[in-house]
């Protein structure tokens, strides 16, 4: 049996089955991880949805902002943007199956030391404090997501409180582990900066690169096209920026290995 975690689909559906043949994968033996965001502005974001649900219990699947967006404009809490490209989702004839249960996927997940989330934690979290956060949300959803959805979207809160509660709490909570790409050594977060990492004078930091209580956990990422592959001993991040003409890449979660299939050039210019 092999376990590979991959990177942000993003409806590259292509790509993802050309790298299943890479690594050999066998619906009957072997497991994948994905990191999250599955669907949007690719070409095939139905078939990439279709075929990750077809998997069953052999796919381990956390929410991203992009697999948020499309449950939130499903539900009509938000507007479809132009550059999305959701609608062969929202008018397929198995659209409340599908959204039933990308809706029902975790925003984290920890098996064998590994932590997987879509984009970071802050400092102050640890690996029980990040599922416990992240089965708030997941909880909320289920039972009440017009709210969840009509109050999703902003930047704010911007650090962390035990104190926070409500849509607050929620916001924040989804905004860490969905969204963020750098912090403060004290936890504060910027969700405008994208690009490549800051320079080493700004307060800035990659949220990898602050000192954190997941430290014992090797957390599996993505999120950050610009960024690129990253492996170290406590993160992999594996946004290889398919869809905007990079790469598929899946990693291998017990040899360490990687293996990359090239896109066939969806997007030029991140958005």
């Amino acid at each position: 049996m092999s376990r590979h975690a991959i990177g942000d689909v993003q409806g590259c559906y292509d790509e993802l089955r050309a790298l299943l043949d890479r690594i050999g994968f066998s619906a009957d033996r072997d497991r994948l991880w994905f990191v999250g965001d599955l669907v949007n502005r690719g070409p095939k974001s139905l078939e990439a949805l279709r075929l990750v649900r077809s998997l069953g219990d052999n796919a381990v699947v956390v929410l991203g902002n992009h697999d948020l967006h499309l449950l939130a404009v499903a539900i009509g809490g938000r507007r479809a943007r132009p550059s999305d490209t959701l609608e062969a989702i929202l008018s397929a004839s198995d659209r409340e199956k599908l959204l039933e249960w990308l809706a029902s996927r975790p925003l984290a997940h920890f098996e064998d030391g590994d932590l997987m989330v879509h984009a970071g934690v802050v400092p102050q979290w640890t690996v029980q404090a990040t599922l416990a956060l992240a089965g708030e949300v997941q909880s909320a959803l289920a039972q009440q997501p017009q709210r969840i959805f009509d109050n999703m979207y902003g930047d704010q809160p911007d650090h962390w409180s035990p104190d926070l509660a409500g849509t607050d709490r929620m916001r924040f909570v989804i905004n860490v582990l969905t969204r963020m790409r750098v912090c403060t050594r004290e936890g504060r977060i910027n969700l405008e900066i994208k690009g490549k990492p800051p320079e080493e004078s700004s307060p800035w930091r990659p949220w990898f690169d602050v000192k954190r209580l997941t430290g014992g956990a090797r957390v599996i990422c993505g999120h950050w096209s610009a960024l690129g592959l990253l492996v170290r001993r406590d993160v992999v991040a594996l946004d290889t920026g398919c869809v905007w003409g990079g790469a598929l890449t899946a990693f291998d979660l017990d040899c360490g290995t990687t293996v990359s299939v090239p896109s066939h050039g969806y997007r030029s210019i991140e958005g």
